[in-house]
């Protein structure tokens, strides 16, 4: 019954992330065609770096990965008025605490775009940036209340209403490009951002009103709960800050290489996220709980083999996924993106930061139930720990390959960099649970890696007979062949983890 409740869950997540990720692809390609890659989105996306970095901190994945576990004690115990109490406390603080921060921030904008964000920016584009981050963190503050309200909802199991929030996000911001920027140009997009903000809040408020919701006008400081969350916090901040580092490092020294270079890693990254997204954080948020629940039972075993059996999965899914991007990835680009302003030029050179970026598919994935695996032990101070030492490999690395690579070594040195901080929390994990089922893992990686080659020789022959056919033939043609000879040669292969799916999809249908 469990498995088929995490099958279950694992699909409707897999779907819901998929489809965010469709929408995504289509707010990209607006963007794209009205701005192309060059100075006015450099200064855009480049705006989102200290609002994004601030969420993250305050209100974002930290904060709910500590206030989650607090708050179900406080419903588990069916005393609704104190959960609600906690749950008003919580919000109170974060939003009151990120308003401060983000009034100081606007105020400080010029002089953090300069100094950190983008100082190879010309002086008319750090203005530009510095005026589009002050209409951002207006999002930011409005995020503060909308990131905990879906945490308070996940408490309660209710998953449609956050998995809807961020298309509604996107679809604010499409409306923004679609609407607004033929009469504000770029500022039409920070305003569809704030626009996104508000959807994203406001489909989560009927499912607060079915779990009779109530708010309390409370700044308690001291309060048992709120304790308790900040305790749990500090770690998880610092782990979730050194991420948003490794960008903005990524941003400062691209921002150093030429116009274009932000937009195009921006858009590398964002299509790498596409298949990470979809096999990797939706896997790792559906079986974290059931990580967590062999841990606090001190079923080792269980917890080696639930974790092992996830990554054997993910390996077998995203092995293929990181192959494709790098031979399907240009027809890929022309598809959804190669229009307007968005030319042929600006297709290859996100194709160039597509492929650095590609690799990462497999490890970022990886990192998703590696650090769960952790956080699952109650020990965040681990991966915190490995991360920074990962940063610091990041740039090194960066400093070294952006020299001979440009841009895409930037890309490089970021994939690079995460493969170690797996390779060194699998190594720890490896010690304390008395082993990770490392034979299986590399079997499980060969069969995936034959495959894919299999499947890459396959794309290469397709594409070249047609090269002069529409993108739509070749990407999506490719896409479809390119699967159906992976899935043939690794069940060949006897794989274990594919054999495993059709299952998982007739659980799902049986629930």
């Amino acid at each position: 019954m469990q498995a088929r409740r995490l099958a279950g869950s694992t699909a409707i997540v897999m779907l819901a992330f998929g489809l965010d990720k469709v929408i995504g692809l289509a707010r990209q390609a607006i963007i794209g065609h009205a701005f192309g890659t060059g100075s006015e989105l450099d200064a855009y996306y480049a705006a989102f770096n200290v609002p994004d970095l601030l969420f993250t901190l305050i209100s974002g994945g930290a904060l709910a990965t500590a206030f989650l576990p607090v708050l179900a004690t406080y419903l588990a115990q069916d005393d609704r008025t104190a959960a609600w109490r906690l749950v008003s406390t919580v919000i109170n603080v974060a939003f009151s605490l990120t308003l401060l921060i983000a009034v100081i921030v606007a105020v400080l904008a010029p002089a953090l775009v300069r100094t950190l964000v983008a100082p190879g920016f010309t002086p008319e584009n750090q203005a530009l940036t510095a005026n589009l981050m002050r209409l951002i963190l207006i999002s930011t503050v409005i995020f503060a209340v909308s990131g905990l309200l879906m945490t308070v909802l996940h408490a309660h199991q209710h998953f449609l209403l956050p998995a809807l929030a961020p298309l509604l996000y996107d679809l604010g911001i499409i409306g923004g490009a679609l609407f607004l920027v033929p009469r504000w140009g770029v500022y039409g997009l920070a305003v569809g951002v704030i626009a996104g903000a508000l959807l994203h809040l406001g489909i989560q408020l009927p499912g607060l009103l079915h779990y009779h919701v109530r708010w309390f006008p409370l700044l308690n400081l001291r309060h048992p709960g709120l304790t308790r969350v900040a305790a749990l916090l500090g770690p998880r901040v610092l782990g979730l800050a050194v991420v948003k580092i490794n960008l903005l490092i990524t941003t400062n020294l691209a921002s150093r290489l030429g116009e274009g270079a932000v937009s195009a890693l921006n858009y590398g990254w964002i299509l790498m996220q596409v298949p990470e997204t979809i096999f990797g954080t939706a896997i790792a948020t559906v079986v974290f709980p059931t990580l967590a629940d062999r841990a606090a039972r001190g079923d080792r075993d269980g917890l080696r083999l639930a974790a092992t059996a996830t990554l054997r999965v993910i390996l077998a899914l995203t092995i293929p996924a990181a192959v494709g991007l790098i031979v399907l990835g240009h027809p890929l680009i022309q598809l959804f993106l190669e229009r307007g302003e968005f030319g042929p030029e600006s297709t290859q050179a996100v194709y160039w930061a597509l492929i650095f970026y590609a690799p990462g598919v497999i490890v970022h994935a990886a990192l998703e139930v590696v650090a769960r695996l952790f956080y699952a032990q109650q020990d965040t101070r681990t991966p915190f720990l490995v991360a920074s030492a990962s940063m610091l490999v990041n740039v090194l690395l960066a400093l070294t390959l952006m020299g001979p690579l440009s841009y895409g070594g930037l890309a490089l040195a970021n994939s690079l960099a995460v493969g170690l901080e797996v390779s060194l929390l699998l190594l720890i994990a490896r010690r304390r649970l008395d082993g990770v089922e490392g034979a299986r893992l590399a079997r499980t990686g060969l069969r995936s890696l034959l495959g894919a080659g299999a499947m890459a020789l396959t794309i290469v022959v397709v594409v070249g007979r047609l090269a002069e056919t529409r993108p739509i033939l070749v990407g999506l043609g490719g896409t479809a062949m390119g699967t159906l000879v992976y899935l043939a040669v690794v069940l060949a292969l006897g794989s274990e983890e594919v054999r495993a799916l059709p299952q998982l999809v007739r659980q799902r249908r049986a629930m």
